[in-house]
């Protein structure tokens, strides 16, 4: 539950901060110094509307330490409703942004999801970019819901890593209930970042800058693999639209 004052506004339903990437990456690293187990959502168009079509999804949402505005939609609404300088704080680049740090602290992370060959990859571009990176561990879990003695296995697996932060990778809306599910279990900060294992480990190639840049990253995604996301971002962000100009007209 919440345990502190928080500055940000309701999308559509769920709460998210107004964060910079400086705030967001010194929140995060506060609760990592006091190995405080605690999780992060990066919240995009497709997450906030899943909250509105299911109430336990929301709940998790509503409940997370932090929400930050990923999706160039979400973060506009932040900006049309009292926050004109927000920006996108999306699950690559703030974990590319505290590895950097974590490098500096010689703090322990963890890397959680993901297929195999791509952990393989990803372990091998951080620890070239960040060489004094100390990557505790890291895990591909099975396309299966896990037995409770393989859950404590993973939990008793990361918790005696020392990592004081869990980079989880399990895509929207899985990662974010695996996260709730685990908070006060592992004794460390848990943020989910989608597609991140990919786009850092190279299996999936990341929008051009200026599509990043000017709120166009979703496009490039879908053009990229049109069968298997075109519902999510031309329906879900339609929805959205539909939602937050009711939002805008009736608040």
């Amino acid at each position: 539950m919440r345990s502190e004052a928080r500055v940000g506004g309701d999308v559509i339903g769920t709460f998210i901060d107004a964060v910079t990437w400086d705030s967001a990456v010194r929140i995060i690293s506060g609760w990592a110094s006091n190995a405080e187990s605690r999780y992060v959502c990066i919240c995009n168009a497709h997450s906030v509307v899943t909250g509105t079509l299911d109430s336990l999804f929301r709940r998790v949402l509503d409940e997370s330490d932090l929400s930050t505005p990923d999706g160039a939609p979400v973060a506009w609404f932040l900006r049309r409703t009292g926050y004109p300088d927000q920006e996108r704080i999306n699950g690559p680049d703030l974990m590319w942004k505290y590895c950097e740090v974590a490098a500096s602290r010689g703090e322990p992370i963890f890397l959680y999801g993901g297929a195999q060959e791509t952990l393989e990859m990803l372990v091998v571009r951080l620890r070239a970019e960040f060489p004094s990176l100390r990557i505790a561990g890291a895990y591909s879990p099975p396309f299966r819901a896990l037995s409770e003695s393989e859950d404590e296995e993973i939990v008793s697996l990361i918790n005696a890593s020392g990592a004081k932060t869990v980079w989880v990778s399990l895509g929207c809306p899985k990662q974010e209930i695996w996260m709730a599910n685990h908070r006060g279990r592992i004794k460390a900060v848990m943020i989910g970042v989608g597609a991140a294992f990919d786009y850092h480990a190279g299996t999936i190639k990341r929008a051009p800058l200026w599509f990043q840049r000017n709120g166009l990253e979703w496009l490039h995604r879908l053009s990229s693999e049109p069968r298997r996301l075109w519902r999510r971002y031309l329906v879900t962000n339609s929805i959205f639209l539909v939602k937050a100009i009711r939002q805008l007209i009736f608040k």
